[in-house]
């Protein structure tokens, strides 16, 4: 892989070198757009945001470490080398499509509506216990993010797994033109970006533009139980995932240990590569050999059926087990992928095992947190319909009271009030014993939930008693009452009302869309539950407890 420079980046951009000519040469490593994130030998791309343009920062950048600038204008004494091009943006697209050519390693696209996190993370992890991988980091998905993870890939990576996230038509296109990926893994279509997208159709086919940008030979890992990707053909060899008999990779037996971990076994119908009687070695291999392994002809040595392969004695017939150390059954819709993705790429069954065992939950997406008095489920990052259904389902399975604070789900479009309403009934058949809501919104879930109270509610119960207002939430006492569902205009008078809600023993999940900053709220009760505060009894409220550094 030939590295980049200043110059070959003037080159591949169509831009201008300015500076030292001395320093045409020097090699640059791995491309950041924050100048607090600059290690020796970055790009550093100068991008103008609506509040901050990055081109003020560059001379921070400089002293930094960074090899060289990407800029569209001058940059006033600059202490270094820049490529002054038409706009960053385009140019670090140009260059990370070129740079990403140039790998001989598998690379492993990751998109869908709700998990690509997760899986992308999970995957890493399965992939890791045999090779070095580059890997997505936090939500570089967007086409700044992915030309920036393309361009971090380095001659020591010997896979590269790349989040790819979209809310528009063509949006799907530009990202895939980059990352060309050898597997592409889509989670499923659910509820999200309709504003754009439409339905659930419009988000199939938006996010299916990326099967245009695949080799013939390449591979789709789809979501099998997924009522629109179990029927799509996307033209490549395809691979499914789920809990339906008809899935190639299938989770079976699914229980939780605690709140600690979940188990199943995965059913599969095919055997790894390396795995006693298939032939292969299964020994660690350099990145060209795993690339390699990512054609029509190679994929199958890598992925073998068992009618195949019945002579392997390696391991047992066509199931493994699986322990994810995390909270959330729908983490084995995340497991299922990284096993199917780990096999075509010759990891066997115990290091597909061990990846997962070793998968650690990304912040604000499903982390559990007991404190000794309540259960906390932060989930705060992001949310759509499909989300907060499966969050509730997790949570339903836990003991105690069940109280869910949700906030805003945004971005779908003319089927907003008719979702919301959806969730706010989903939560009262899933068992929701507290609903607390903020936002404009939300106030539709509230309403659901009232609504779906009332039709299901036993005799002598009537709507008004299972609804309250914030002012009755604030002076009520949660050892004496139960209450009902509440919805606040502001994360504020939330947070203000909440000693005065939650008890001992309560399971609280938190969740909305990121814009709604909701990790607030799920840090405030991190800090209520866990300062130095006198734990009270069981039953008593959390009114009048002093709680220090909130």
């Amino acid at each position: 892989m030939e590295s980049l420079t200043p110059k070959r980046i003037a080159d591949i951009t169509g831009g201008e070198y300015i500076g030292d000519g001395r320093f045409k040469n020097v090699r640059v490593t791995g491309a950041v757009r924050d100048n607090r994130d600059v290690g020796p030998g970055n790009l550093f791309v100068c991008i103008r945001g609506e509040r901050v343009d990055g081109h003020s920062f560059a001379n921070r950048a400089f002293q930094a470490g960074a090899a060289c600038c990407l800029a569209e204008r001058m940059i006033p004494d600059a202490e270094g080398p820049y490529v002054l091009v038409e706009s960053t943006l385009s140019a670090l697209k140009t260059l990370a499509a070129c740079y990403r050519a140039q790998f001989s390693i598998p690379v492993i696209g990751v998109t869908g509506s709700v998990g690509k996190t997760s899986a992308k993370e999970m995957i890493a992890a399965v992939l890791g216990e045999k090779y070095s991988v580059m890997k997505t980091e936090m939500n570089l998905n967007n086409e700044i993010g992915v030309p920036l993870t393309l361009l971090s890939v380095t001659e020591a990576h010997e896979a590269a797994v790349v989040e790819m996230g979209i809310s528009d038509f063509g949006e799907m296109s530009r990202l895939a033109e980059m990352v060309r990926p050898d597997i592409c893994v889509m989670t499923n279509i659910g509820y999200a970006h309709l504003k754009e997208l439409g339905d659930l159709n419009g988000v199939l086919r938006a996010k299916s533009e990326v099967f245009a940008y695949m080799k013939p030979d390449s591979v789709a890992i789809l979501n099998g139980d997924d009522d629109l990707l179990r029927g799509f053909e996307p033209g490549i060899r395809k691979v499914t995932f789920g809990t339906g008999a008809m899935n190639d990779f299938r989770a079976e037996n699914v229980r939780t240990e605690g709140t600690d971990a979940v188990l199943c076994e995965i059913v599969h119908s095919c055997v790894p590569a390396g795995s006693e009687g298939d032939g292969a070695s299964g020994s660690k291999s350099g990145g060209a050999s795993v690339g390699a392994s990512v054609g029509a002809s190679s994929v199958e040595s890598g992925c073998v059926s068992n009618s195949e392969s019945s002579g392997a004695s390696g391991n047992a017939p066509g199931k493994i087990g699986v322990k994810i150390p995390a909270y959330g059954n729908h983490l084995v819709m995340a497991a299922l992928p990284a096993v199917a993705t780990g096999f075509l790429l010759g990891i066997t069954a115990d290091e597909a095992a061990r990846g997962i065992l070793s998968y650690i939950p990304v912040e604000g997406r499903a982390n559990l947190f007991s404190t000794g008095f309540i259960t906390l489920i932060d989930d705060s990052y992001n949310a759509n319909p499909n989300s907060v259904r499966a969050a509730l389902e997790s949570m339903s399975k836990q003991p105690g009271r069940h109280v869910a604070i949700l906030g805003d789900m945004l971005n779908l479009g003319e089927r907003s009030e008719e979702l919301h309403r959806e969730i706010g009934a989903f939560a009262a058949r899933s068992g929701v014993d507290v609903l607390i809501c903020c936002g404009d919104e939300a106030k539709l879930i509230h309403e659901g939930y009232i609504g779906e109270k009332a039709k299901s509610a036993s005799a002598g119960t009537s709507t008004a008693a299972v609804k309250s207002t914030s002012a009755e939430v604030k002076s009520a006492s949660a050892g004496t009452s139960t209450h009902g569902p509440v919805c606040f205009e502001s994360n504020a008078e939330l947070i203000e009302a909440l000693p005065g809600i939650l008890r001992e023993g309560d399971v609280v999940l938190v969740k909305a869309s990121h814009s709604t900053c909701f990790g607030e709220i799920a840090e405030y009760i991190k800090c209520m539950c866990m300062a130095n505060i006198q734990v009270p009894r069981s039953g008593d409220t959390m009114q009048n407890l002093k709680v220090e550094g909130t």
